[in-house]
């Protein structure tokens, strides 16, 4: 996949998702770069070495990832190749309590915010994510994933 990183430049990456998805996700990405929105980083997460945490810390856009939902017992949609999380550290998953668990993400938790990165609400990437059916974590009430999109909305 191919994305704009942070620095102007553009870079090649992975993104595994769900077959399924495979096309929606082009589609979406498509239009990602062409509105030259900024990603820090696009790896599997096998590189982390299936460490969520690790990638998030890492600034890491990634899909596929064999776990549970945060605080569940229940798979995530990222087991299934049917979620995407795009530059976690600027769109960290903030707590009902506005707390979040990444330190390096504390300045990126209260929207609107107008930064590089940055999804705010309704704003190109939501709308992109939406023009395939998927629903983006920052609308959710209590916990907000400002990273998270999925087919489910959830």
């Amino acid at each position: 996949m191919t994305y704009w990183g942070f620095d102007g430049k553009p870079h090649t990456g992975q993104l595994v998702v769900n077959q399924s998805a495979a096309k929606d996700m082009i589609t979406v990405f498509a239009k990602l770069y062409d509105y030259r929105y900024p990603i820090r980083r696009m790896q599997p997460v096998d590189v982390y070495k299936g460490s969520d945490n690790d990638s998030i810390d890492a600034d890491n856009t990634s899909a596929f990832n064999c776990r549970n939902a945060t605080g569940s017992s229940s798979w995530s949609e990222h087991a299934y190749g049917l979620a995407v999380d795009v530059n976690p550290r600027e769109n960290p998953y903030v707590y009902a309590d506005g707390s979040n668990a990444h330190r390096n993400a504390d300045a990126f938790v209260r929207r609107p915010l107008k930064k590089p990165g940055v999804i705010n609400p309704g704003d190109r990437v939501v709308k992109a994510f939406a023009s395939v059916g998927w629903g983006w974590g920052g609308s959710w009430s209590g916990d907000r994933d400002y990273q998270h999109f999925s087919e489910n909305g959830r």
